[in-house]
């Protein structure tokens, strides 16, 4: 194996089980790749998208709502609370979910943190779907 063999898991089970040559990931620092031979590392991550470049030069993308990855001899482990390839994500599903969020913080005088999050996860959402065009 020349790659670098990628895992993403949700507490649902795998969601992608693979190898590439690179991932991209979303971590709370700012987003970053993992590549061959990459130092090891342990970071948490962001509500964002990660994008494992192939070894074919193809690309597959998945949402990620927070989580941890792992980094060591050339394996990547992904745990995170959620994931969803671009092409499993309903988008009129989370529309609808980040027209109705909007709305209730429009109503709120303070700021709830997790409609917030829950703003960001369906924008994170509606963007990733949106690759597939």
């Amino acid at each position: 194996m020349s790659g670098i063999k990628t895992n993403i898991l949700t507490p649902y089970g795998p969601v992608f089980t693979g190898v590439a040559k690179g991932v991209n990931l979303p971590g709370t620092e700012g987003a970053f790749e993992v590549k061959l031979n990459h130092a090891s590392l342990m970071s948490m991550l962001d509500i964002g998208k990660v994008t494992i470049r192939k070894e074919n030069g193809s690309e597959e993308v998945f949402t990620v709502n927070g989580g941890f990855v792992e980094v060591h001899n050339n394996e990547v482990t992904v745990l995170a609370e959620s994931a969803e390839g671009k092409d499993q994500i309903d988008v009129e599903r989370a529309r609808k979910a980040k027209e109705q969020i909007e709305r209730e913080l429009k109503k709120e005088k303070q700021k709830d943190i997790q409609m917030e999050l829950a703003l960001k996860r369906a924008i994170n959402r509606i963007r990733v779907a949106e690759l597939r065009k």
